[in-house]
């Protein structure tokens, strides 16, 4: 039987198939490892209740274990705590704007109620002069920007608490 730290490491190559740069881990939507009886607990959180990811993500677990030869486990998913992007580690934040996508500011985007949506960073050119296009990116989860400076979209990883 494999110990946690192992187990961690194995689950370190499950990515998000929405954002094929962050892990499950760097997501923080990977919530507890528990062993009893020589069986594996794990409980995932997904970003939000409908996430369509997230059979996916749970099918990508148990096929990572069995490739490794794990095979003593059961996949669980939690709703309660909710998933939030305070959970998405300082690595993650680095991965997504590497990739493109300008990762949740630290505020919740209440440009809904106040219209004044939050200053977004362009993770091409790292200016702060942009725009949001719509609150609907390429999945739930993103919002559509637009840099003034360099003039090229994004996506924009909302935040939400």
């Amino acid at each position: 039987m494999v110990n946690q730290d192992e187990l961690l490491n194995i689950l370190s190559e499950v990515k998000d198939p929405e954002v094929p740069v962050l892990t499950i881990l760097d997501l923080g939507i990977l919530r507890s490892l528990t062993s009893e009886n020589n069986q594996w607990t794990i409980v995932i959180t997904p970003t939000y209740s409908g996430c369509p990811a997230m059979q996916t993500i749970e099918a990508d677990i148990k096929s990572t274990l069995i490739k490794h030869g794990v095979e003593n486990f059961t996949v669980q998913t939690s709703l309660s705590p909710a998933w939030t992007t305070d959970w998405i580690s300082e690595d993650g934040k680095r991965k997504l704007e590497e990739y493109g996508i300008a990762p949740p500011v630290d505020e919740i985007d209440k440009s809904v109620l106040f219209s004044n949506p939050p200053v977004v960073r362009c993770p091409l050119c790292k200016s702060p002069n942009t725009r949001m296009v719509s609150m609907f990116g390429s999945t739930a989860c993103k919002a559509h920007y637009q840099c003034l400076n360099c003039l090229e979209p994004f996506d924009y990883f909302k935040c939400l608490r």
